[in-house]
């Protein structure tokens, strides 16, 4: 019962009880209640809205930066993970597999602002040995959502 409660939410957060109980075949306080636990036991962390900034006439920009950093004894990665995310301008950071070993999603209003956080915040932090950044151009699909449909009514080949 989580597991589809949680599919149903992570595809429209927007669904309330009443509708997931429909769908699941259970009680809307069946659902509220496990929703609840859920948030209490932080594994629903919290619920956004995904939104196509450009769109709205918002201009900002987002680059994803590879780090590659020393990792600290005992404590590995995650003391410098933490150091990084708590920084108001990066808005997710993963451990990955690879050359580097963190990649940072950062925001900021413009090219120079995010250069700046690169060079002045992140690239100085201790433990850290090399950045490199990626400017996202164009975003095409986000979280599952597709941003820009083909209007005129073409459709994409796709080749597996």
């Amino acid at each position: 019962m989580r597991q589809k409660i949680l599919t149903l939410l992570q595809e429209n957060s927007k669904l309330t009880s009443k509708e997931i109980a429909i769908m699941l075949g259970l009680t809307p306080e069946e659902v509220a209640r496990e929703i609840a636990d859920m948030e209490k036991e932080k594994v629903i962390l919290g619920y956004t809205t995904l939104i196509n900034w450009e769109k709205a006439g918002v201009e900002n920009v987002s680059a994803l930066i590879d780090v590659k950093v020393i990792p600290q004894r005992d404590v590995g990665f995650d003391e410098i993970a933490s150091r990084i995310y708590r920084y108001p301008e990066v808005k997710s950071v993963f451990l990955i597999s690879g050359s580097y070993d963190l990649s940072v999603l950062v925001e900021g209003r413009n090219l120079k602002e995010v250069a700046s956080f690169v060079s002045r915040k992140l690239a100085t932090l201790e433990h850290v040995q090399s950045t490199t950044t990626h400017f996202i151009l164009k975003r095409y699909k986000q979280d599952g959502v597709v941003f820009d449909e083909q209007e005129d009514g073409r459709r994409q080949v796709v080749q597996p």
